[in-house]
């Protein structure tokens, strides 16, 4: 028996097969083999079309399928993890009527600023655990606003997830961790975000019906099947974004308990069991995968949009050399030559769109303290590790404000905790203790399908074959180092904050 996960990514999908008895991966592969392109045509804005995430979710199971040394009549389950806070519409015929406004689009801060303000800060925190900020439902306000033409024929407002889960079967559905991301669910009331949507002016028919996360949410389409070399009747039974699946992926379930994820973007999210928040917004809440109404379960996630998606910008443009282009590895290796502080070279690395923790603004990636005649392309690689470090630790400075503890962080075994000079500088920084796995988001959709369709009894026998690969302790030899340019770093971004304030 087996098990299908898809990961709906901005940069890529990537679809594994699971031997469901054993958690042994059968079969992995994504598409396509360079980055999907995200289209920016104004500053701050980032689209992709959601078909062409369909063509590559074909392509990757193709792939897949034709790795996998499997009767694919025994595929029972199939899972979806997929990027967060983007908006689809469709008409009646399911058709997108426009390019998907994704995660890292900043075209909606001031509508949901506005919002924020008129509604009141404290209503707003009390039942929404966040500001409408730049999510789902201001970017739909958006539209209405300006493209009223292509308003008036949505049929469905939905997440990247819902729109492929509607490709797989034909049928339109969103889950409540799914309206919480997109601040479309009211916690005080526990049901759709009414007093947020009559402010907008947006219709509630535009909300797709709530499925459970872990349950039978459909089957797979004759259509589909046929584009997919699947068997139709295969069962969808999971669903939910890709930072609250890495966690479950890493079975991070419970309060207290951490995950990391270092792809385009760098998150850290931390399990709580109250509805905490931070007043300014910085770090957001929102409804866990395995919540329930008895016993809530929140996820508190720190967000840095500029990540390996800065590594990729390096990689293209500092780590080329005519016809030859360093690899990662070469990367890694090269920004180990240069020591900790990178001898005063700085990065900030805001440079894809409004940050969350820098209450929305869009600094821009900023570099400080270049000198010509020290720093060298070692020290502008370890620098742009090190800023993304000290990005995400001034979010978990945030999240222990907020009474998260972080002792100890689970992560998958990949991106840019392949670099050991990233994983020793985050634990080192942080003070945590790093625990690398052999899991990523697609194996963690096929183990949620597992349990949504029943296969599993519960979450305990889903992780069965997850272990953990490597274990990274906080380097005391060098902690009074990292903490000097961490220190350094921050001044520096403290800086630019009461600048641009």
């Amino acid at each position: 028996m087996f098990l299908l996960g898809y990961d709906v990514g901005s940069s890529s999908i990537k679809a594994s097969v699971l031997e469901a008895e054993t958690g042994r991966v059968v079969a992995s592969a994504s598409s396509p083999a360079t980055e999907m392109t995200i289209i920016a045509a104004k500053p701050g804005w980032a689209e992709q079309d959601p078909e062409v995430w369909w063509q590559h979710t074909r392509l990757a199971t193709a792939k897949m399928l034709a790795q996998a040394d499997i009767d694919i009549g025994q595929i029972q389950a199939v899972g979806i993890s997929y990027q967060m806070h983007g908006l689809v519409i469709v008409d009646k015929q399911h058709r997108a009527l426009r390019p998907a406004i994704i995660w890292c689009d900043s075209r909606a801060v001031d509508i949901g600023r506005e919002a924020f303000s008129s509604l009141g800060p404290d209503k707003c925190l009390r039942q929404f655990l966040n500001s409408p900020g730049n999510f789902t439902a201001s970017k739909l306000k958006w539209v209405m606003e300006n493209e009223p033409d292509i308003y008036a024929k949505i049929y469905k407002a939905m997440l990247p997830g819902d729109y492929i889960a509607m490709k797989l079967t034909g049928d339109i559905a969103t889950t409540r961790p799914g309206l919480s991301e997109g601040i479309l669910w009211d916690y005080q009331n526990q049901d759709i975000a009414e007093s947020l949507l009559k402010h907008f002016g947006l219709s509630g028919d535009l909300i797709p019906e709530m499925v459970p996360t872990f349950s039978v949410q459909g089957v797979i389409s004759k259509s589909a099947a046929g584009e997919l070399g699947l068997h139709p009747g295969i069962k969808v039974a999971y669903r939910a974004g890709d930072q609250p699946n890495n966690a479950f992926s890493l079975n991070v379930l419970n309060p207290g308990e951490l995950a990391a994820t270092a792809g385009t973007s760098g998150v850290v999210y931390g399990i709580g069991n109250q509805p905490n928040y931070d007043k300014k917004c910085r770090v957001n809440t929102f409804v866990h995968v395995n919540d329930t109404i008895e016993n809530p379960l929140y996820g508190v996630l720190l967000c840095i949009n500029g990540t390996g998606i800065l590594n990729s910008w390096l990689r293209k443009n500092i780590g080329s050399n005519g016809s030859k282009t360093l690899t990662y590895a070469e990367m890694n290796a090269l920004a180990a030559q240069a020591p900790v502080g990178s001898e005063g070279l700085l990065i900030l690395p805001f440079g894809n769109g409004a940050e969350r923790i820098l209450e929305n603004l869009d600094l821009g990636c900023l570099i400080r303290g270049l000198k010509f005649n020290i720093h060298s392309c070692p020290h502008f690689l370890r620098a742009a590790q090190e800023g993304i470090v000290f990005a995400l630790n001034y979010g978990v400075e945030i999240m222990r404000e907020m009474g998260i503890q972080v002792d100890s962080v689970r992560a998958g075994y990949t991106n840019m905790f392949l670099s050991p000079l990233f994983t020793e500088a985050f634990a080192t920084v942080t003070g945590a203790q790093v625990e690398l796995y052999n899991t990523d988001g697609s194996q963690g959709a096929a183990r949620g399908a597992g349990v949504g369709a029943g296969i599993y009894t519960g979450f305990e026998e889903a992780f069965i074959g997850l272990s953990c690969e490597k274990v990274i302790a906080p380097n005391m030899a060098l902690t009074a180092d990292y903490q000097e340019a961490y220190s350094n770093w921050s001044r520096e971004l403290k800086t630019e904050l009461r600048r641009n304030n």
